[in-house]
């Protein structure tokens, strides 16, 4: 008998409710707008009213419903106490006759008895129109993360996921972020405005059925929804501890998934629920089980036929790889073993006996996701690659045409040098005296002799071998013999964190090492420095040098990846005149990055003018959100072209 793997019960396409004619008859517009904006607690769906995404077309509204038990379709609203028109009815109308060949199994929620109201003031509020281009046309847009800023934030993911859903809700659009709900102490405070939506299921996965609940919080016009489980509440990071990575972390993100393909159909965020034609946005391999639970457990009972799914790769090295053991307990039907079927070379298995058998998650949805985006349009050549492929590069190239490269954007409230917070000084760039001064204060900070003559070199990361340490330390003797100084901010080898020690005792008046992560001194050492050094062996995309030329601190990196798309090496005969933003050196070798910098401080010490007009080409690039959520817009577009990638 086959298996439905029909989830909670989902609406057919969402429009937008109305409120009660009636009322609206009584009120002038200026009461109805204030009446809006107040607690949405108790009132009938009908009456709730929150910019939606745009009505689907009249052809996509022709489709069959989908299958889906009559006890999970959602109740009709409560009928008017005053004589009025009748409300029209709920798209679901009707809808929820399970055919009697077909068994239900797989997610069933406890009880879905009435229609929950989020309780909170701010699913009611409308938010003003921002003074910015709208998109043409609008979606409801589901992100999956393990991580979003400023909940949950452990690298560049955390980042892209915090900014880039604000920029699409700003331009019209409806945005919902789904992450874990970590509780480890420190981080609670993060969730202290979600609330409690009322909302469980129970999901069949890993030998159990595990009831998972969800969390809502309205910000910046975005639905951030919090997948919460005894197992996201544990002392460490994100992803493990001081002993590792965590050992159940396949089972805490096939929850995620699981979680975050439900939560469109069972949430009545703003009064409605998002329904099944949404563009899912899954990044990196937390994620990548969503395109294939699309393909696999819902699609083939008409559920989700009208989505479409794009898969985001932030850092191609994590893909989460388990052994082929632990397939089974993902739920999935046994036919689609193959999608995450993964086989490690006969020099990367521990032993003779070994076969190298594995479930990759990342692969599944290289192998089931419409389309494919890469944080830099470098970074998308180079996953095609054996050197940057990391394994999937002929699966990768072999969908080259759906694959596409969008820079990361940076947040322009957090960084901007004109009213950044962490600054002694503020500047722009038309008036750059006040970065002078934060060079000023920060050698004064570092203890280091305030000279404004002497280049400042900076660099801010992790401390490991992707990020160049080694050429860091093996120059640094060579370095050192110029007039220089050189800070460093970041943790991770205990071997280059000691190293970083040893090496500000012996330079005490050109060096500074300061051992962990802070980020109002990650701010202050943007604006501060005159140079930001970045020798990664490979960069997917990165932030910093995007910091570094939004703050007029020129950047000296390794021509790679999105260092490579981003920073242009200064031309002073181009065919305008100067031409360039920063230095970016080929191949990654100590003598290459030490010409780099050594171009770089000769042109900082005796070409004023040209340092200075470096200083402005950087400052006035777009390095904004909204830039790359035009562009994310344009690959949506393109994936809701085409039939979905597997029905």
């Amino acid at each position: 008998m086959a298996a439905t793997g029909v989830g909670a019960g989902c609406l057919a396409p969402s429009v937008r409710l109305r409120a009660d004619p009636a009322t609206a008859a009584r009120a002038s517009a200026c009461v109805v707008r204030a009446r809006l904006r107040r607690v949405a607690r108790g009132r009938y769906v009908a009456e709730l009213s929150r910019e939606g995404p745009a009505a689907r077309p009249a052809q996509q509204q022709q489709l069959a419903p989908p299958l889906v038990p009559g006890f999970l379709a959602p109740p009709p609203p409560a009928p008017a106490q005053s004589p009025a028109p009748t409300q029209p009815p709920l798209p679901d109308a009707g809808v929820g006759e399970l055919a009697p060949d077909l068994l239900l199994e797989g997610i069933a929620e406890d009880s879905i008895d009435s229609i929950i109201v989020a309780a909170s003031e701010q699913d009611s509020e409308i938010m003003d129109a921002k003074d910015q281009p709208q998109a043409k046309v609008t979606r409801s847009i589901v992100f999956v993360t393990g991580e979003a800023a400023p909940y949950a934030k452990s690298g560049g993911l955390g980042d892209v996921c915090g900014s880039l859903p604000i920029a699409l809700a700003a331009r019209g659009h409806r945005v919902m972020v789904v992450m874990p709900r970590y509780l480890n102490g420190s981080s609670d405070k993060n969730y202290a405005k979600a609330l409690y939506t009322a909302k469980h299921i129970k999901i069949p996965c890993f030998g159990g059925s595990h009831e998972v609940t969800f969390f809502h919080e309205y910000r910046d016009n975005v639905d951030w929804v919090f997948v919460d489980h005894p197992s996201y509440h544990r002392p460490g990071s994100l992803y493990g501890d001081n002993f590792g990575a965590f050992g159940d972390n396949q089972f805490r993100y096939t929850l995620l998934c699981y979680a975050a393909c439900e939560a469109p159909l069972i949430l009545e965020l703003g009064g409605y629920i998002y329904g099944q034609n949404c563009m899912f946005v899954v990044n990196d391999w937390h994620a990548s089980l969503v395109p294939v639970l699309l393909a696999a457990k819902y699609r083939p009972y008409g559920v989700y036929r009208d989505s479409r799914s794009t898969l985001v790769i932030h850092n191609l090295a994590h893909q989460g790889v388990e052994p082929a053991s632990t397939y089974p307990d993902l739920g999935l039907p046994p036919e689609w073993y193959g999608a995450l079927e993964w086989v490690f070379p006969e020099w990367a298995r521990r032993h003779a006996l070994d076969k190298g058998e594995a479930v990759n998650f990342l692969k599944g949805a290289v192998v089931t996701a419409d389309r494919i985006v890469t944080v830099s349009q470098g970074y998308s050549w180079e996953v095609t690659t054996a050197e940057g492929g990391q394994g999937l590069n002929e699966l990768l190239s072999s969908r080259k045409s759906v694959l596409n490269g969008i820079v990361n954007g940076i947040d322009i409230n957090d960084w901007n040098p004109t009213t950044d917070k962490c600054l002694p000084h503020h500047y722009s760039v038309d008036d750059l005296s006040g970065k002078a001064k934060c060079k000023a204060e920060l050698q004064k900070e570092l203890g280091l002799p305030v000279r404004e003559d002497v280049p400042l070199i900076g660099f801010i990361g992790r401390l490991d071998y992707q990020k160049g340490i080694d050429l860091i330390k093996m120059a640094i003797p060579e370095l050192m013999r110029e007039d220089v100084q050189f800070v460093m901010l970041g943790s991770g080898d205990p071997i280059f964190e000691g190293w970083m020690r040893s090496t500000e005792s012996s330079y005490k008046d050109k060096f500074r090492g300061w051992v962990g992560f802070s980020v109002p001194v990650s701010h202050r050492i943007t604006a501060g420095c005159d140079i930001l050094l970045m020798p990664s062996r490979f960069e997917p995309c990165g932030l910093n040098q995007l910091y570094a030329m939004q703050y007029g601190t020129v950047p000296v990196v390794h021509g790679t990846g999105g260092l490579r798309d981003t920073v242009e090496t200064f031309n002073p005969f181009g065919a305008k005149g100067e031409e360039g933003t920063g230095w970016a050196f080929s191949p990654l070798t100590v003598d290459k990055m030490l010409w780099a910098l050594r171009t770089a401080m000769s042109t900082f010490r005796e070409h004023k003018p040209s340092w200075e007009g470096l200083m402005k080409r950087g400052m006035t690039k777009d390095h904004t959100w909204d830039h790359a959520a035009e562009q994310y817009e344009q690959i949506f577009e393109w994936a809701f072209v085409d039939q979905p990638y597997v029905m």
